[in-house]
């Protein structure tokens, strides 16, 4: 207890910032997820071919080479000046919405046919029966998959302490200069994403029991 109370402030902090970028990059990783699982429904070949590319570059990209890219590489483009903060998130919202993608992808293919071609028979459009009749709907199905893609994110974030963001993964650095017991800090890390993943849980069976789909 020793450690976690001498270095409350150091937590305190940490976990705020992991809890900011966490929120930023979950937020942006479903709106780019959903754009690009819509891209990959679309009509359009080239939105079609965009969206797979896309999916299949990503995924198979390492996290911490997506990392190395936003805080080496980036900078040299010179095409706006961020903060370490913000590539972490971009990195981190480039990354998830590739998941976030197949997994919104699948709900979509959940929904049936028929619905589709009725709502084009009324004269909607594709981003109107996207919007108004298919999406509602998958995103109902696809709640446990989604709520275990943001607790992979969520996790995710510890690697921004290697790129200059002061977040959870980082306290071991600053534990290990105080000449603190490492190991039993880290514990104190592991409790710490615990709470923090609690909440998730909760609400994904909070979503699942009043979204529940009748099969």
């Amino acid at each position: 207890m020793n450690v976690l109370l001498d270095n409350l402030g150091l937590y305190g902090s940490a976990f705020a910032g992991t809890v900011r970028l966490f929120l930023v990059a979950a937020v942006g990783s479903l709106v780019l997820g959903v754009l690009l699982a819509a891209m990959r429904v679309s009509p359009v070949p080239i939105l079609r071919t965009f969206g797979a590319g896309y999916v299949q570059i990503v995924r198979n990209t390492p996290l911490t080479l997506v990392f190395f890219f936003f805080a080496f590489a980036y900078p040299r483009l010179e095409i706006a000046d961020l903060s370490f903060f913000a590539r972490a998130c971009t990195a981190l919202i480039v990354y998830t919405a590739a998941f976030v993608c197949e997994v919104v992808r699948s709900g979509i293919n959940t929904v049936p046919v028929g619905q589709a071609e009725a709502s084009r028979a009324l004269g909607f459009t594709f981003g109107q029966t996207l919007g108004a009749v298919v999406l509602p709907q998958a995103l109902r199905a696809v709640v446990p998959p989604l709520t275990n893609i943001e607790i992979a994110l969520l996790k995710n974030t510890t690697i921004a302490a290697g790129f200059s963001v002061f977040e959870a993964g980082g306290i071991y650095q600053n534990l290990s200069e105080r000449g603190y017991n490492v190991l039993t800090g880290l514990l104190w890390v592991a409790v710490g994403f615990l709470i923090l993943v609690v909440p998730l849980n909760l609400l994904q069976r909070n979503l699942e029991r009043r979204w529940s789909v009748a099969r």
